[in-house]
């Protein structure tokens, strides 16, 4: 059931998360942070991550690590664990089954609007070619005070480029992205490609298990 996609007059933007969404990288950084807080001392699995972490950002990430440590992390930490989501970038990276073609479809403008820096994004689209696709279109959380699962980041976004929220739809993989959208007043799609919608929210956003479904949600809504 589309919901909101039948609001009146067409989409004017559609908002893409980046990690998760465009390139397969939740998948490669939550396994390495996995690793990385259990050497810590507090022993987390992938899954652990997958749902403490999904969609916050490094910050927020670090937090609440931190809390849990009770005390403060080691001051090169951070730095290798970049380090080491990096070069499993390097080597494992691969954009989103079919995000390509439905990039191509769509006819909507487009922008991201992700928790990751700008460093990290020109890293990863660059990697898998979609760099290109978004020039100067793309927005990172450092930009404003407030990260997922607040609506900030996706408001700025829709301001700069000059279209109402209640004209965007915005297409997340976790549930702090669906609440800042839905809390942002856009239009949420949950992009699910194992077809198990258990981690997203129960309302409020459209689930799809294909990029291949995509252009159609879009044009639906035209």
């Amino acid at each position: 059931m589309l919901g909101d996609l039948s609001a009146p007059g067409p989409p004017g933007l559609v908002i893409f998360d980046c990690d998760g969404v465009l390139v397969d990288s939740d998948r490669i950084s939550l396994r390495i942070q996995a690793e990385w807080i259990t050497a810590l001392g507090l022993p987390t699995t992938y899954e652990d991550c997958v749902r403490d972490f999904l969609g916050l950002g490094m910050s927020a990430t670090l937090r609440i690590v931190g809390e849990r440590l009770g005390g403060p992390l080691p001051g090169d930490w951070e730095e290798g664990l970049d380090a080491a989501i990096h070069e499993a970038f390097r080597r494992e990276l691969r954009p989103i089954e079919g995000v390509a073609a439905a990039l191509d479809a769509i006819a909507v403008p487009t922008c991201i609007a992700s928790g990751g820096s700008q460093e990290k994004m020109r890293l990863t689209l660059g990697l898998t070619g979609l760099l290109h696709r978004f020039s100067g279109r793309i927005y990172s959380a450092d930009e404003v005070e407030r990260g997922k699962p607040a609506p900030d980041l996706f408001l700025h976004a829709a301001a700069r480029m000059g279209v109402s929220p209640g004209r965007c739809v915005v297409v997340e993989d976790s549930p702090a992205g669906v609440a800042g959208a839905r809390a942002a007043g856009m239009i949420a799609l949950a992009f699910v490609p194992d077809g198990d919608g258990g981690v997203l929210p129960p309302e409020g956003a459209t689930v799809f298990t294909s990029m291949a479904e995509l252009p159609e949600l879009i044009g639906r809504a035209a």
